[in-house]
């Protein structure tokens, strides 16, 4: 069976620690650590610490097919509380950890935040769908959307302890939405810092086809609301993916949007088409880009020897971050995460190409979106793998971003839609 000690006993009751801000006062809390969490995942699915012995894992797998359900009826319904989990990130009574989230300017890693949020929402599911009948679980769950981070306190402290808290929220035959929350703990009690939406897709112990997952039974008022809400959210991705630029024409409000600042970047002196100027305090959309590139070696590997997807979200906001950072002349606050598409996974030892781009701005916000890809150098193939959406604020009004071509307009467009879903929500 999964080892009690690992994925029953780690519920919030069942572990006491202490909460600590340096200087501050003491206060019990009870939870686990992100190490912890990361060790519990590795026993779930028998995964190697060695990425010498991966091969042998992953055909130890395969024999786990035969214990998958063949309807989500034959899985008995869970309820919320089942899959609830609360980490502890010491921060404030670890100095040698405060390390790994520090940054020069004294302030947290939000790179880091969000792989330890992508680890508690797999535990969180994993939690879930647990058997106690079974040794090792036979699905491979991955996170196939960061739907929603909201941020709550722009202002992270690198030396006060950190809890997440989250359970799952809704479930359909195959997948998962999980809510997380973070707060921190600074003068005497916890206060709120984020809240977080992902969604999980359960696949089979080779990770090739969907697996059914155990239905989800809400209890009370308050858990049939959460309930119907990531009904609500299920609707509006369908829709949202309907109305895809990528799919269909702008809207006509869009369209005119999109003429108008065609008409402010015409040269009045000609009349030409082609001829563009520059508008005051504006930069083109070409002038507004930055790109990187990872080798993904071994280490960063997830428990199915592919690349974690916290490393490729930390690697994307990073450079989201110092685009945003460059374009508005300061250091920028994140203000929301969402839509964070996972297409297909990446394979260890990939070059990993990612190109930040400044797609819309509005005051003193700036939206940036990440695309990243997998190149073969050998066959020269390009393959994306994630599309990532950034909302920033600085401190000061930015330049408007301006489009030239068709293309950079539909990225515009898109990025005001995003902007507007943050804004609204």
């Amino acid at each position: 069976m999964f080892s009690p000690r690992f994925l029953l006993l780690r519920s919030a009751a069942s572990l006491t620690s202490r909460s600590f801000c340096s200087g501050g006062v003491l206060r019990q809390s009870k939870a686990v650590d992100m190490e912890e969490v990361r060790n519990q995942l590795r026993e779930i699915v028998g995964a190697s610490t060695n990425w010498s012995d991966h091969q042998q894992a992953l055909a130890d797998r395969v024999s786990l097919s035969n214990m998958l359900a063949k309807s989500q009826n034959d899985l008995p319904a869970k309820r919320m509380k089942d899959s609830y989990r609360e980490v502890l990130l010491p921060l404030g009574s670890e100095p040698q950890l405060r390390e790994k989230y520090l940054t020069f300017h004294n302030t947290v890693r939000f790179g880091r935040i969000l792989e330890d949020l992508d680890s508690l929402a797999v535990l969180i599911s994993y939690s879930h769908t647990y058997n106690e009948e079974l040794k090792r679980s036979p699905l491979s769950i991955v996170t196939a959307l960061v739907d929603k981070i909201d941020m709550r306190q722009h202002t992270i402290y690198p030396d006060c302890d950190i809890k997440f808290t989250g359970h799952v929220t809704w479930v359909g035959k195959t997948s998962i939405e999980a809510k997380m929350h973070m707060s921190q703990f600074r003068n005497g009690a916890y206060a709120p810092v984020l809240d977080a939406t992902f969604v999980m897709v359960s696949r089979d112990p080779e990770n090739k086809r969907a697996a059914f997952v155990n239905p989800l039974k809400p209890e009370g008022a308050e858990e049939e609301k959460l309930f119907q809400q990531g009904e609500a959210n299920k609707s509006r991705r369908v829709e949202l993916s309907t109305a895809s630029l990528l799919k269909v024409a702008p809207a006509d409000e869009e369209r005119k949007i999109v003429h108008s600042l065609f008409l402010n970047t015409l040269d009045s002196k000609t009349v030409s088409f082609r001829s563009r100027v520059l508008p005051p305090s504006s930069v083109w959309m070409e002038d507004a880009k930055l790109k990187g590139l990872e080798i993904c070696h071994p280490q960063e590997r997830n428990i199915f020897n592919r690349i974690f997807g916290g490393f490729l979200m930390r690697k994307a906001y990073e450079l989201g971050w110092a685009n945003a950072c460059s374009y508005g002349g300061c250091r920028p606050n994140l203000v929301a995460v969402d839509d964070i598409l996972f297409q297909r996974p990446v394979e260890i030892g990939s070059l990993l190409m990612l190109s930040s781009q400044v797609c819309y701005t509005q005051g003193k916000y700036i939206q940036v979106r990440v695309h990243s890809e997998v190149f073969d150098p050998l066959t020269s193939q390009h393959n994306t793998t994630n599309v990532f959406h950034f909302t920033f604020a600085s401190d000061r009004d930015v330049p408007n971003i301006m489009p030239m071509t068709y293309g950079e307009s539909m990225l515009y467009l898109d990025g005001k839609r995003h902007f507007n879903q943050t804004v609204e929500s």
